[in-house]
């Protein structure tokens, strides 16, 4: 379940960070700690309340510290309002400690019904077929609640948390997360091994970058935040590591053209790609261009795919080149250049990509000349990469690997580990493509992209914004503005064509009536 963003900060913290602003509001602010608790569980109560209304019976998962802490207070409050509670502990209560054991005895003094979690009582695995049917009757609509690990979790999951995050997951109920989900990493969106996949996550304090990005947006389900009453001065005191983009506000700067705007004042985007056989993603990324307002887009490709691309958008101009010599008078007129579309990594696309790299102009860099690059980075090396800020890198996990050397795995273990050191080595402005997005800027300004769906896992994707970006930035508007805008306006409009019809057969094109409509500013969007 894709995560919704409505009322959510924009602002993205560590785990680490959320822990100190929290400490500095118990010891140096006077916060009660326990108060905190008590508002945290609440919160959630309300949640699932809100969101579940037909709710009888509740199960809490509870682990140790104040995670546990939390479910203890909620399963005290469901039971004061009637509701049928059962509480599974995996860690003994006897062994918790300050705010924690005060929840406890909260939770005792309610007359909750306690017991050590294990396996099978979720699911009544040991329950008869008849037993079933009446515990079914009595309770016609449980929850359970996830209190089992917290935001320090940095291990693989074993044992009796194991079985029960795995049988809470086989269970047809739905589930809130409290802070986080159990078994997603706060800090990276990594799962350790397995994780509860919640139906909610109610959060607190701080937004926790690693719901946003990789597995996090499986796991965590509609998200609801709360800041506790923390003091927003105290919560400014740590700088956020990331920052949600915005739509709205990326939006506000796209200003209405004179009437008398021609095409000469709105850039001119040259497309550089398509050999033998790939000449589909030269076209898609042109067309992308053109539909964001580019005046001009040109094509440079192979000669065989000059008429394919004309009758399919006649608007575009078309130049078929056998090397980089023909390219040349092209690369002097264009204000933009994209390049990696269908390139391939032939000696032909060694040549052309030699040849763009010699321009000091505005370049989006993709697909294949991302893959030449780190295939040959000594006779492909940028010039003066490191100081550019006219570049824009834009891979996805598997070409980032390549460019850093090291395994997809290791990319999605640590996105934003990844990103930055993208950024460092090759510099300009990079993206990094999939769940979450995430832009690094040159100065390790890192925002994150919380739109999009599952339906873009297919084909074109990534050549449709590679265009999307060219054609923005032709228009004269920043390298960091185009590809903030870009990255949005792609994936809002993948969540509206899905919304329209569906994830799965989900094209790349179809993104782009929507696109146009969104930047336009013809539609409202949630931010």
């Amino acid at each position: 379940m894709k995560p919704r963003n409505l009322s959510l900060p924009q602002a993205l913290f560590s785990a680490e960070q959320v822990r100190e602003i929290d400490r500095y509001a118990i010891e140096e602010k006077g916060i009660n700690g326990f108060e905190l608790m008590r508002k945290a569980a609440r919160f959630c109560f309300h949640t699932l309340i809100r969101k579940a209304p037909n709710t009888t019976h509740i199960i809490v998962l509870c682990g140790s510290g104040n995670n546990a802490g939390d479910g203890y207070i909620i399963a005290g409050l469901a039971k004061k309002r009637l509701l049928d509670v059962e509480v599974y502990y995996l860690a003994e209560p006897n062994l918790l400690k300050g705010d924690a054991k005060c929840a406890y005895e909260y939770c005792l003094s309610a007359d909750v019904n306690c017991q050590l979690y294990s396996p099978g009582v979720i699911t009544n695995k040991k329950m008869t077929n008849r037993n079933k049917a009446k515990k079914n009757e009595k309770y016609d609509s449980t929850l359970i609640v996830d209190a089992l690990l917290g935001t320090g979790l940095n291990s693989e999951i074993k044992g009796r948390y194991l079985d029960a995050i795995i049988e809470a997951n086989a269970s047809s109920y739905p589930t809130l997360s409290v802070d986080i989900p159990s078994g997603l990493s706060a800090n990276t969106g990594q799962i350790y091994g397995t994780s509860i996949k919640a139906t909610w996550t109610s959060t607190f304090i701080g937004l926790k970058i690693g719901l946003f990005t990789g597995e996090g947006r499986n796991y965590s389900g509609d998200i609801f935040y709360n800041n506790l009453d923390v003091p927003d001065e105290l919560i400014s005191l740590q700088k956020p590591i990331a920052t949600r983009l915005n739509i709205h506000q990326l939006l506000s700067s796209i200003r209405p053209r004179p009437i008398s705007t021609h095409k000469g004042q709105c850039g001119h985007t040259l497309i550089i790609g398509g050999d033998h056989g790939f000449g589909g993603a030269v076209l898609m990324a042109a067309e992308s261009a053109a539909r964001m307002g580019s005046g001009l887009t040109s094509v440079a490709t192979q000669m065989e795919h000059c008429s394919a691309l004309l009758t399919r958008c006649p608007e575009v101009m078309v130049k078929g080149i056998q090397n980089a010599s023909d390219l040349e008078p092209l690369l002097s007129s264009a204000d933009v250049i994209v390049i990696g579309p269908g390139l391939g990594q032939s000696e032909w696309s060694e040549q052309v990509l030699l040849a763009a790299l010699k321009f000091s102009k505005p370049m989006v860099i993709d697909a294949d000349a991302l893959n030449l690059l780190s295939k040959k980075q000594a006779e492909l090396k940028m010039p003066n990469h490191k100081a550019s800020d006219l570049h824009i890198l834009t891979p996805h996990p598997g070409e980032a690997a390549r460019l850093l050397g090291i395994s997809t795995s290791d990319i999605q273990k640590d996105r934003l580990k990844t990103i930055k050191a993208l950024q460092q080595k090759w510099g300009g402005h990079v993206l990094l493509k999939g769940s979450g997005s995430l832009i690094c800027h040159p100065k390790a300004d890192i925002k994150l992209c919380s739109f999009g769906n599952s339906g873009m896992a297919s084909a074109g994707m990534g050549d449709v914004l590679s265009g999307m970006i060219g054609g923005i930035l032709a228009q004269g508007f920043t390298p960091a503005f185009s590809l903030e805008l870009a990255v949005c306006l792609h994936a809002k409009a993948a969540d509206l064509a899905a919304e329209q019809s569906g994830q799965r057969g989900l094209l790349a094109t179809d993104l782009l009536p929507f696109a146009r409509i969104l930047i336009n500013k013809l539609c409202t969007s949630e931010d």
